[in-house]
């Protein structure tokens, strides 16, 4: 019973489980309080005492155990609101205890709800840290609490001794200065100074991230040795012709960098498996199309595939107009291309006629047929999954070049991690003549103001959007919110053109509504974040998001790149309750403050940390911390990647003995298999 629910509340299923369960706190147990020595904000005290009696109170769901608990020169109350038969059964009246918790005044005397007691005479020794485990509702109630694990954690490691496996060479551990695993695992557990505690945190540390880099650049340098990559050895007529004619403005410093980046990469005979990271409006599009002219200079065909058929259609328009008067001929295949218009274009793709095809998830299907396809982007790959990634590779008997293009900034020890197995360019210069958009806070007495400047800038003949949120949980809610403010709005603007799109709306409706925004003729767009990643409107130059509170940094900063798209002044007004949390009024406060998405990105993953991110990571890579953290361990990060990159680059084929253990420790990790005694 106890092992079924170690397993599905914490899953601990083997003894190598559990000892790698660690501490989440420690609390140092050297200092005994008397309840008169209580003061409010106190968190944890320990009390030596006696409790005097026990009683019952209340019924049902209200009923409660309480012990009054006197340590001879005061008296306190002692709570308990479920287990109430386990407790009453367990601590006996007149023995001496110590109580843990945290005291709070109930009722005019001093309470601790749920503590922990230890007869007295077994209590951990005076200056000794006591570690806290993690534990659920379903634990307590069976009554599986953090002085449980700790327990079981201590008998399973009394009963291993020294026998805990290495799983780092010893040229590892000299050069970086680590204890073993069996000493660290010893100290994590149960330290005697901080000192040792510091050095067994830093040595299980470096194990996670250097195995997660290392599978990350394993996998990499396996693709790279089992696959040989095109070479684009020629800079032609397309690419230069574009650059001398066709360029509608100088490249920044940071897209001149990006491009000599991949220019290395397409040259130099391996696959490029490379991020692109730039900002709304950094100028990804346009290296991204000049990226595209190297493969067309050698006679190689391009494709870009885009999450929705609408920035499909957009990234077409836009490919066309900048390639105007070329020779290059531009196909578009997504689901409403249908009938004789598909077959043509599947038929000029097979025989080469199109150089660049733009579409949807569409392009991946078994019966589109590329005559020789040198380059594939990947648009806001974050909506695809890995399979649909890895079908273009098939394309070609020689897999293309990949260049993936994102407009969500992330965090370096994020990328490090989540993209560790590519390469990683970052555009973070805007290009000239961009003005940054001007963030304002307006709370919902100021809206006569918000209204006066969006009908002025309407006016000026510029459009508007104006979101709402649609958070799932309260979706019926919250589209109702929707309906009620596109309601007002159109009141509110009786003489322009408003519409609103969400979500729930059928793709024909919700593309028909997008296009007559993109054309100019909708003035005011009402939606939910439906609009995130959605089309470039140039003449929009204002960003309403109504309940800003509920959005996290990074999609509101999303949403505030749909506008600042040309050379007029841009606005995005967060609007808000009067009273705001601290925690919300800094979020707020860091969207007005800056418009750099990496600022803001590092920010968001401080305050909210990284998530959940094995969903994203390459399967068959080791992802699990359990100790590590992405927010705070970013120098340890990289030192781990520095040793994982010197290992596959001095031993790329695993064939050197020394690295034995590494190898092997990397191989169970990317298909486990029980190694150690299940716990029964």
């Amino acid at each position: 019973m106890r092992a079924n629910i170690l397993e599905k509340e914490l899953q601990i299923l083997t003894i190598g489980d559990l000892i790698t369960t660690y501490p989440y706190r420690y609390i140092d147990r050297s200092k005994t309080y008397t309840i008169r020595e209580l003061r409010e904000g106190m968190q944890y005290v320990q009390i030596k005492g006696k409790i005097i009696y026990f009683e019952k109170e209340g019924e049902g769901r209200k009923k409660r155990l309480k012990a009054i608990f006197s340590d001879g020169a005061g008296v306190m109350e002692l709570v308990w609101f479920s287990s109430l038969a386990y407790i009453r059964k367990h601590y006996k009246a007149n023995t001496e205890y110590i109580a843990f918790g945290t005291p709070q005044i109930y009722g005019g005397r001093w309470s601790v709800a749920h503590p922990e007691l230890e007869e007295a005479q077994t209590a951990p020794p005076q200056g000794v840290f006591a570690p806290y485990y993690h534990t659920t509702e379903r634990l307590k109630r069976s009554n599986i609490n953090s002085k449980t694990i700790e327990r079981l954690i201590k008998a399973a490691l009394s009963e291993l001794g020294n026998n805990i496996p290495e799983n780092l060479p010893p040229y590892i551990l000299k050069r970086e200065k680590l204890c073993s695993r069996s000493q660290a695992i010893f100290a994590i557990h149960m330290p005697s100074s901080f000192d040792q505690l510091e050095k067994a945190r830093k040595r299980l540390k470096f194990e996670e991230l250097f195995y997660i880099q290392l599978g990350l650049l394993d996998y990499a340098n396996e693709r790279q040795l089992r696959s040989e990559g095109q070479r684009f050895v020629k800079i032609g007529d397309h690419f230069n012709g574009f650059y001398k004619y066709h360029l509608p403005f100088n490249l920044t410093n940071a897209q001149k960098r990006v491009l000599h980046e991949i220019r290395a990469d397409v040259g130099s005979g391996k696959q490029m498996n490379r991020l692109l990271q730039g900002d709304v409006g950094s100028g990804k599009t346009i290296v991204a199309l000049m990226t595209m002219l190297m493969a067309l200079d050698n006679g190689k065909q391009v494709c870009l595939m885009a999450p929705t058929e609408i920035l499909a259609e957009q990234h077409y328009e836009t490919i066309m107009q900048l390639l105007a008067g070329m020779p290059v001929n531009v196909g578009l295949l997504t689901s409403s291309v249908k009938g004789k218009s598909r077959k043509q274009t599947l038929e000029s793709l097979s025989s080469g006629q199109i150089g660049i095809l733009i579409g949807t998830h569409a392009i991946i299907e078994n019966n589109v047929l590329f005559s020789n396809l040198g380059l594939a982007v990947i648009d806001e790959q974050h909506r695809f999954g890995v399979a649909q990634r890895a079908k273009l590779w098939k394309k070609n008997l020689t897999p293309p070049h990949i260049l993936i293009m994102t407009a969500t900034p992330i965090p370096r020890t994020l990328a490090m991690t989540v993209y560790g197995d590519l390469n990683v360019s970052v555009l973070d210069e805007l290009p000239p003549g961009r003005k940054p958009v001007l963030t304002r806070r307006v709370e919902h007495h100021e809206r006569a103001k918000l209204y006066a400047l969006l009908e002025d800038e309407i006016r000026k003949g510029h459009q508007v959007y104006y979101v709402f949120p649609l958070i799932k949980e309260n979706e019926k809610m919250d589209l109702r919110d929707l309906e009620n403010g596109y309601e007002s709005i159109c009141k509110q603007f009786p003489t322009h053109e408003v519409a609103y799109v969400h979500g729930r709306m059928g793709a024909n409706d919700k593309n028909l509504i997008m296009s007559k925004f993109a054309e100019g003729s909708v003035d005011i767009l009402v939606a939910t974040t439906v609009i995130e990643v959605g089309v470039n409107v140039p003449n929009a130059t204002v960003m309403v998001i109504e309940g800003a509170q509920r959005f996290g940094l990074s999609q509101l900063h999303q949403l505030r790149g749909r506008v600042g798209r040309n050379a007029d002044q841009a606005y995005c007004f967060l609007v808000t309750p009067d009273k705001l949390s601290g925690a919300t009024r800094k979020r707020i406060d860091i969207m007005t403050a800056t418009n750099d998405g990496f600022k803001i990105a590092e920010e968001d993953l401080q305050i909210r940390g990284p998530g959940d991110l094995q969903g994203t990571m390459q399967s068959g890579i080791p992802f699990n911390l359990k100790i590590a953290n992405l927010v705070t361990d970013g120098q340890l990060l990289e030192e781990a990647r520095r040793v994982a990159h010197e290992v596959i680059g001095a031993d790329p084929l695993h064939n050197h003995s020394y690295n034995d253990i590494i190898w092997k420790q990397l191989k169970q990790q990317q298909s486990p298999d029980i190694s150690w005694e299940e716990i029964s």
